[in-house]
């Protein structure tokens, strides 16, 4: 495949969350595309929040400046793992980062709702009490 090519669905990694802790703990970014209220309600340690669609009064509208605040934090050679709720915008903001040049990206299948659902979730809240934050549950 030539390396110049636009990059589409079938061209992004993607792991279960167990696969995303292990990666983390290899020093893996995590990236989390959530809406800053979603990711206020609960998220992963050390997650990096960069929302890939904002909810308006229209719905969800994307984050045009999405690329350049990710640029702000993270390097194209750094090895990031990107996550939301449960699996479709961190799928759309991965082809986004991998044709912006980022090529060390992987997609969280599932998302923050199947890293719940695996119990990862760990901190002060129980699981039980996390799942209903995931609203938008598969």
């Amino acid at each position: 495949m030539d390396a110049t090519a636009t990059k589409g669905l079938g061209d992004v990694n993607t792991v279960d969350v167990h696969a995303t802790k292990d990666l983390i703990g290899l020093g893996y970014r995590y990236v989390d595309v959530r809406s800053a209220e979603e990711f206020n309600k609960s998220h992963i340690n050390n997650a990096l929040n960069v929302p890939y669609m904002f909810i308006t009064q229209e719905g969800r509208v994307k984050n045009h400046n999405f690329l350049t605040q990710v640029a702000a934090i993270c390097k194209k050679e750094d090895h990031l793992v990107v996550g939301c709720n449960s699996g479709g915008r961190s799928l759309r903001a991965c082809v986004d980062l991998l044709n912006a040049g980022y090529a060390r990206v992987t997609n969280m299948g599932g998302g923050y709702s199947a890293w719940v659902d695996s119990g990862l979730a760990g901190g002060d809240k129980p699981a039980e009490e996390l799942k209903p934050i995931c609203k938008f549950r598969p």
